[in-house]
């Protein structure tokens, strides 16, 4: 029920953003006379594999199980096409953000996309997907069709289970010791969550790098994230099937008209684009409609309603806080009422945060709060570009020159190998 609502909500604010981006034109929702421009691009096409393929960059698929059950695809890396030097150690553990994959860091191609970037700068590069996506669809004892179990997730067991497995994983194949970890959005939740929930592991990190990290969401301000919360929040603990309980996913109603849409170049660079900063901001010429053709062939990558409602009370209630079940139940489980903050003082370790200030889904005033509740802040780094958004991390021409510098400088100092 509450992915429907979702879905329709979605549908209208997407024929809003179509009707505004096209006043004045002579074409509607899109089509297009030139049928070239009808063609998919390829790399909307490809899965991440073949997406690096297509540059000359050799990906590796691994297969990661957690503790309970979750099959995550992690790529692979070794070395870029163009590094010129021997692989700096440790590797490097890149965690995407919210409705993305691990599509996400190539889809800006190789100029700009952080994977590539990385890869490039000879760090031996994995790339984490987490449960729900379309590379975490699956479960040893569960069927995400007709088991409503499994959808039953939300950041707090990304966090505790799926990057504490990836790491695991990573650590045995490599021979490393410890790892540098990069996580954007979602991908800094999970880290702070899984330091706060498992004993041991943020010590299996030298640094981590977080990108506007989801932590506290008090100071959100994006509309359409602002006017879906209530429906998440409030039917999340009546839903019983799997049709109900998956949202946003690969192939689902949302993704296949937004690719279908933005294939086209026009429609891409208007009405795709308005989509992206009603969701998002704006930055002017920041993300080139070659890239908003292609990321919608990956975006969204899906969830469950229970991550998304855990996302809402977290910007209803302003704090990082545990999922909040009820009085009763939170009693029965944490021993209060209310549910308990997560420990960020646990994360222990050297900690980079970096945010843009017009940033509206993780505001610049969390990211503040947030590097005032950390024992070992080493910087927190607003983007030198003004208008930088949310988004922009992962789909940004620019990154080579805005957010590459600083992380490369701390994953430099955090290599044992400075060799290149």
């Amino acid at each position: 029920m509450t992915s429907k609502v979702g879905d329709v909500i979605f549908l209208l604010f997407l024929f809003f953003s179509i009707f505004k981006s096209t006043v004045g034109q002579n074409w509607i929702f899109g089509i297009n006379k030139n049928a070239n421009s009808q063609n998919f691009p390829r790399d909307a096409l490809s899965n991440f594999t073949e997406f690096a393929r297509n540059y000359g960059y050799t990906a590796e698929e691994h297969t990661v199980i957690t503790e309970d059950g979750y099959i995550l695809s992690v790529f692979r890396i070794p070395k870029g096409k163009n590094c010129r030097g021997r692989i700096r150690q440790p590797p490097v553990l890149l965690m995407h953000g919210l409705l993305l994959s691990s599509d996400s860091w190539l889809d800006a191609g190789p100029s700009a996309g952080l994977a590539f970037l990385i890869s490039d700068a000879c760090y031996d590069l994995w790339v984490g997907n987490v449960r729900g996506t379309y590379y975490g669809r699956r479960n040893v004892h569960l069927d995400p069709d007709t088991d409503a179990q499994f959808w039953n997730f939300t950041t707090h067991e990304m966090g505790k289970l799926d990057v504490p497995a990836i790491i695991d994983y990573m650590l045995n194949e490599t021979g490393s010791s410890k790892l540098n970890y990069i996580g954007f959005s979602q991908g800094g939740r999970i880290f702070f969550i899984m330091c706060s929930e498992t004993s041991g592991y943020c010590d299996k990190i030298m640094i981590s790098i977080n990108l506007a990290p989801a932590a506290r969401l008090k100071y959100t301000s994006s509309v359409p994230v602002l006017l879906l919360i209530p429906s998440y929040v409030l039917t999340e603990p009546f839903l019983n099937s799997p049709s109900e309980s998956e949202v946003y996913q690969k192939g689902g109603l949302i993704q296949k008209a937004a690719s279908l849409l933005c294939k086209d170049i026009i429609s891409a660079g208007t009405v795709c684009r308005t989509v992206l900063a009603s969701l998002d901001s704006y930055d002017p010429g920041s993300i080139l409609t070659q890239t908003i053709r292609v990321l919608f062939g990956h975006f969204p990558a899906g969830t469950s309603i229970r991550n998304l409602a855990f996302y809402g009370q977290n910007v209803i209630g302003g704090r990082f806080q545990k999922y909040d079940y009820g009085p009763n139940k939170n009693l029965e489980l944490y021993g209060t009422v209310q549910p308990p903050l997560y420990n960020l003082n646990r994360t222990n370790i050297p900690v980079v945060l970096m945010y843009g200030e017009n940033d509206v889904l993780v505001d610049s005033k969390d990211v503040q709060w947030l590097s005032t509740q950390l024992p070992n802040l080493i910087e927190s780094y607003q983007v030198k570009r003004p208008t930088w958004t949310h988004l922009d991390n992962c789909y940004s021409q620019y990154t080579n020159i805005t957010i590459f510098p600083k992380i490369h400088e701390y994953l430099r100092k955090y290599s044992t190998d400075d060799s290149v």
